[in-house]
């Protein structure tokens, strides 16, 4: 009798579950965006939303929950239902949370529904540089420890990170001089207050298509469609592969625990998005790619990404916490 009545709870919550997938989504979503409106994460999200919507059949509402480096939209979504009906529009920074004493909660407290795309980095010099490629760049750091000066952003920054695994894979003994940012820090380059810069390719992309400025290197393993003349960095540091892809991301995330037949739904249908005319050409307009990735394969991105960034952040002193103390191996 008794696994008679078992076997009847175990048919009626299999059918229960299956009904639920079959339904979803009853009503509309909320897609919750970790940056204020404006910014590149909001824009991303509004460019793939509508995709979404159509695919999915609902509309889903766009909420900027700014605040804590990304720390408040997580813990926001992290505490509504594990349902899919609540969604985080998300980029990398709860990625570092821990590491930066900011939360215990990452991503790994989430599924990747898709990682839908990263920027690109790129190495910038004025357009009258000495530096004619990145391998003479490279040799003129050797030669010069401390000598050559390198345009940052403070630590934790995207040079000051970028510099990290340079440092991981060659000679690299720059003196960094941080600005208020990628804008002040290009300019203080055009200026002659530096001789080189790491940068994002959508704040420097402007200045070299003008001519005022040349990339010696994308932080990649191949070339990039927007700048389809510019050397992948492992060009003349072959190393760094074992650091990249790395860039900052782009993504759409549920609170785990959420129902496999909806997980399979929402990636069905920001596959689909991520395809969409309107969110390719934002990507390629802003020198980003594509990734329009899921399942296990975001999963081990997610952790590569945060094993070399907490790593990076730990070898230049801007960590706050020992990825060690917080069981990251060293990439």
């Amino acid at each position: 009798m008794k696994k008679t009545v078992i076997a009847a709870v175990a048919a009626l919550a299999m059918t229960g579950t299956a009904a639920f997938a079959q339904e979803f989504p009853e009503r509309e979503l909320l897609g919750v965006v970790m940056w204020g409106a404006g910014g590149a994460t909001d824009t991303v999200a509004r460019a793939v939303n509508p995709a979404a919507e159509e695919a999915l059949g609902k509309p889903i509402v766009v909420l900027n929950k700014s605040g804590g480096a990304g720390a408040i939209s997580t813990a926001y979504v992290n505490t509504a239902a594990a349902d899919g009906y609540t969604f985080l529009y998300g980029a990398e920074n709860p990625q570092l949370h821990p590491v930066m004493g900011v939360s215990d909660l990452d991503y790994s407290g989430f599924t990747p529904i898709n990682i839908l795309g990263r920027g690109v980095a790129v190495i910038v010099v004025p357009a009258d540089s000495k530096y004619a490629d990145m391998s003479e760049l490279m040799a003129d750091i050797e030669a010069n420890p401390g000598g050559v000066i390198m345009g940052s952003t403070g630590p934790g920054g995207l040079p000051s990170t970028i510099g990290a695994l340079i440092a991981n894979s060659a000679p690299f003994e720059v003196t960094a001089i941080p600005f208020d940012g990628e804008g002040p820090g290009l300019t203080a380059m055009l200026g002659g207050e530096v001789d080189f810069m790491p940068s994002g390719i959508s704040a420097a992309a402007e200045q070299i298509k003008a001519g005022n400025m040349r990339a010696l290197a994308v932080v990649n393993t191949e070339p990039v469609d927007t700048l389809p003349d510019t050397p992948a960095i492992t060009d003349a540091i072959p190393d760094m592969a074992g650091f990249l892809p790395w860039g900052p991301f782009y993504g759409v995330f549920v609170k785990n625990g959420t129902p496999d037949d909806v997980v399979a739904k929402m990636t069905a249908a920001f596959d689909t998005a991520a395809q969409s005319e309107t969110f390719t050409t934002l990507m390629a307009n802003r020198g980003n790619i594509v990734m329009n990735m899921s399942g296990q394969e975001a999963v081990d991105f997610l952790a590569k990404w945060q094993q070399v960034t907490a790593w990076a952040l730990q070898d230049t002193g801007a960590a706050k916490v020992s990825p060690e103390e917080l069981g990251i191996a060293r990439p």
